[in-house]
């Protein structure tokens, strides 16, 4: 069938990105879209001040600093596959600010066969996610909460789906301490139309979030807490199995402690507010998942920068996730 290639493409995709992966529709929106947030090892909810982007992680980020940036970030990922997303915000002139958010992928060009084997010339497929976002802050306070809408599209050939979905969350931002807490409850929602008969689910997720900006150090450091929802996230390496002389196959037997690691992306970054900032990150679950049994590649380990320049910031991320797969991701972010 035609439509196979394109679900190949599509499970490979979201299977390197995290075994909790494959179980839901519309994969796309648990990728990490913005650099800085791929540099921090992703899932991060404590990014605060006027990173646009992070509001499409967690809505109550959105503030007054942000009004009128603008930022669009493009990657490429594995094959002709393509990851885009832009993001801008606006104060309204009653004070309320507003949050706008556009996340693409696109899988390229892809030959087309029918169950004979016989070819049909090529096809594209693509995900997109639209999104508007609202935050509270309660005054005298440093809390905040938002929610985004998000209306979501898929075309696999000819066929096609869409849902609608929200992200609600919360936020804590001590500046004089420098402690940042959130939590997000992502992609609450369901399909309105699917593929074909059966309605798939969407791939919601909790996700706490802890942070501290250290005192006359220039770092700050980020703790994440991913898929919470789910306690057991372990996947079973064929690759590990154990074989004994009767031809007896152990599978891998994955432990409390490295499922509760599983769960955990940590982060760090270095001069967090000067004009040029390096940040690191380990996203434990990509790590295990990832890693190779006879060499060490470090799966998992993330890495980026930013650079500011007047009124633009340029951001670059590099994710390591196999030898023969890893990703690049650019944004560029400017005020208005």
């Amino acid at each position: 069938m035609r439509k196979l290639y394109t679900l190949v493409s599509f499970i490979t995709l979201t299977t390197a990105t995290a075994q909790v992966g494959g179980r839901d529709a519309y994969q796309f929106l648990q990728m990490p879209t913005s650099p800085k947030q791929a540099a921090l090892g992703g899932s991060n909810v404590t990014i605060t001040g006027n990173e646009v982007n992070q509001v499409l992680y967690n809505p109550a980020s959105l503030n007054a600093e942000m009004n009128n940036m603008l930022a669009a970030n493009f990657g490429s990922y594995y094959g002709d596959i393509s990851l885009g997303a832009a993001a801008y915000a606006h104060q309204l002139k009653n004070g309320r600010n507003v949050h706008f958010g556009v996340t693409y992928l696109g899988y390229g060009s892809i030959d087309g066969y029918d169950e004979n084997g016989v070819s049909t010339g090529s096809f594209s497929g693509s995900d997109v996610a639209v999104s508007v976002g609202y935050a509270h802050p309660f005054s005298n306070t440093n809390f905040s909460v938002g929610a985004n809408l998000k209306a979501i599209s898929s075309t696999l050939e000819s066929y096609n789906s869409f849902a609608v979905a929200a992200d609600i969350g919360g936020l804590y931002n001590d500046k004089d301490s420098g402690w940042t807490v959130g939590l997000t409850f992502k992609n609450l929602g369901g399909q309105l139309s699917s593929y074909e008969d059966t309605r798939e689910s969407l791939p919601f997720e909790a996700v706490v979030g802890v942070s501290k900006l250290l005192e006359n150090v220039p770092i700050r450091w980020h703790f994440t807490l991913e898929n919470l929802q789910q306690w057991d996230v372990s996947f079973s390496n064929p690759n590990r199995s154990q074989v004994d002389l009767e031809n007896n196959v152990t599978q891998e037997e994955v432990s409390f402690g490295n499922n509760l690691l599983r769960h955990v992306v940590f982060g760090v970054e270095f001069f967090p507010e000067k004009n040029f900032n390096v940040r690191l990150g380990y996203n434990f679950r990509n790590g295990e998942e990832m890693r190779i049994l006879e060499q060490r590649h470090f799966a998992g380990f993330t890495a980026g920068f930013g650079l500011q320049v007047k009124r633009f910031r340029f951001e670059y991320a590099y994710n390591r996730f196999t030898l023969a797969g890893n990703t690049n991701l650019f944004g560029l972010s400017v005020k208005l």
